[in-house]
C-alpha cells in the first residue's frame, strides 16, 4: 500500500483523550495534496500515529451541526416535559 501525505492545515479541537493520551481530534487536512477536509480521528500522543475516522466536507460538517442542534433542542424539550411531571419514564 502506497503512503498518504497529509497537511493538517488547523487543529481545530480535541474531544477526548483516552487514557493512553490518545485524542479525538478535528482537524482541517489536506489529503494527498488535495482540497482540506475537515477530519475527525484518533491521534497518538505525538501526532504521528492516527487512527481510522471520517473526513467531512464543509456541507456535510453543517448538515451534522444542524442535526447535532436538532438532538439538543429535542432533549431540552424532553428535559422541560420531564420537570413538570409529565413524562414518567423514557419506557
Amino acid at each position: 500500500m502506497g503512503s498518504i501525505d497529509y497537511e493538517r492545515i488547523r487543529q481545530i479541537g480535541t474531544i477526548s483523550e483516552s487514557s493512553r493520551g490518545w485524542t479525538k481530534q478535528l482537524n482541517l487536512i489536506s489529503w494527498n495534496g488535495r482540497s482540506p477536509k475537515f477530519d475527525l480521528r484518533d491521534w497518538a500522543p505525538d501526532n504521528t500515529k492516527m487512527g481510522k475516522g471520517m473526513t467531512l466536507t464543509l456541507d456535510e460538517l453543517k448538515a451534522l451541526k444542524d442535526l447535532l442542534n436538532q438532538m439538543h433542542e429535542l432533549n431540552e424539550t424532553f428535559d422541560r416535559i420531564r420537570s413538570n411531571g409529565l413524562i414518567l419514564s423514557d419506557g
